[in-house]
């Protein structure tokens, strides 16, 4: 579902990360690994076309996203790449139902309303839909980025520390809920952390050295 082959990337000059291949299948999970500073996040954005590496390439099924410009980047991204962020990045003035709205709208220009609550359901946050994101808790807000990236069916969902401001309980909750929802939407799901949490939950995993 996704791979990589010899992608690089510089900062400056003083700066370059060199970053190994991966393949990771639909269904399947992938950590990334490594101590800080090591490019674990920056490897993350470039997975997800919001860097463009200096060398190598990066297959989404067949497409090669570090050839596409541009425009043609952020609406492959839109439809086939679901991010959940390591902070929540909600639009504060709209309610849970219609930041997911907002999601599907600006990939397929219409508002997929049932399929919003059918996440949150699945999610265990559907009482929450009409809340503002300020209005729930560090973990709800997580399980509603979550809902976010998958609103679209992407192929890939890339997952930044999403464990790392959530008590043992939640986190689990959150792992349980990434993994079997990647596995249920087909969707390879790559997950950097430095969360011991989440590393006894997943054998396959890159470390950056």
């Amino acid at each position: 579902m996704i791979s990589t082959s010899g992608i690089t990337f510089s900062y400056s000059k003083e700066q370059t990360f060199i970053l190994p291949d991966l393949h990771c299948d639909a269904g399947s999970t992938i950590l990334i690994t490594g101590d800080s500073g090591k490019g674990k996040t920056t490897y993350l954005h470039i997975l997800g076309g919001l860097l463009k590496p200096s060398t190598g390439t990066i297959h989404i099924d067949s497409t090669n996203i570090v050839s596409l410009s541009e425009s043609k980047n952020d609406t492959f991204r839109g439809k086939n790449i679901g991010i959940v962020f390591q902070k929540s990045h909600f639009v504060a003035a709209l309610t849970v139902l219609e930041n997911l709205e907002m999601a599907s709208w600006l990939a397929t220009g219409k508002k997929n309303s049932a399929r919003a609550k059918k996440l949150l359901e699945q999610l265990g946050i559907a009482n929450q839909i009409q809340k503002l994101p300020s209005q729930l808790s560090i973990g709800q807000q997580q399980r509603v980025s979550i809902a976010r990236a998958l609103m679209n069916e992407p192929k890939v969902v890339l997952a930044d520390e999403p464990t790392s401001s959530l008590d043992d309980k939640n986190a689990e909750k959150v792992i349980e809920l990434l993994s079997s929802l990647s596995k249920e939407y087909k969707a390879a799901l790559i997950i950097v952390t430095h969360d011991s949490r989440v590393k006894e939950k997943f054998i396959n995993r890159i470390t950056l050295v």
